[in-house]
């Protein structure tokens, strides 16, 4: 079979782009901010494209109770509280005190800093002592690679059957073909092989910015 899928030049995104939930003055100052104080790291935030997706998916669910693990600057967190229905709340859980502060006055100024708690330390401990009533709606991971099937086991426990979990990096720039790849990439791909059989849920790799991981707990 013919692959249908296209490349994403600059021109193309622009038009996708001009086609989505549109981004904000407030994301671009926040996106502009993240740049100024990190430079080269800046680039751990989530692609453009990724921002009107994740506001979507939470829309999509309805979603009332959600969780981010690994916030860096706040971008992802500030499209997805945007998504939330009336009266919902965003847990974001995330190392880096400094990092995280960058965004907060941004949630602020969007009007949705009501919606957001930040929880500072390593996740695997602080979620794993978390319990949530109701239960997830909608999860959202993009941190260490290598602790990524520990995350999904700890939100699944915690979600309602039908809530969606999104995982950032599923494709690693393309890493995850090679067998012999370390590191990130190989963790990567223990990931994706892992939960593409796991009968809890259903699973659909899709290929916008650096690959996302969509799970729907069964």
């Amino acid at each position: 079979m013919a692959n249908k899928g296209i490349q994403l030049t600059d021109e193309l995104l622009t038009y996708v782009l001009e086609h989505s939930i549109p981004r904000t003055e407030v994301h671009r100052r926040l996106v502009a901010a993240t740049e100024s104080a990190l430079g080269e790291i800046s680039r751990m935030q989530i692609s453009e494209e990724q921002g009107p997706l994740l506001t979507f998916l939470a829309r999509l669910v309805g979603a009332r109770q959600a969780v981010e693990v690994g916030t860096f600057t706040g971008l992802s967190a500030l499209c997805i509280a945007e998504g939330l229905a009336e009266g919902g709340r965003l847990t974001c859980f995330d190392l880096s005190e400094e990092w995280t502060s960058i965004g907060v006055p941004y949630w602020e100024e969007a009007g949705v800093g009501d919606r957001i708690e930040l929880v500072i330390g390593p996740a695997a401990e602080t979620l794993a002592a978390r319990t949530f009533d109701p239960p997830v709606d909608f999860a959202f991971v993009d941190a260490d690679k290598g602790g990524y099937l520990t995350y999904v086991d700890l939100l699944l426990d915690r979600m309602r059957p039908g809530g969606l979990i999104v995982v950032d990096n599923t494709l690693y720039g393309g890493a995850v073909l090679d067998p012999d790849a370390e590191g990130n990439p190989a963790e990567i791909r223990r990931f994706n092989d892992a939960v593409a059989t796991d009968e809890r849920v259903d699973a659909t790799l899709v290929n916008v910015g650096d690959g996302l991981m969509l799970l729907r707990k069964r």
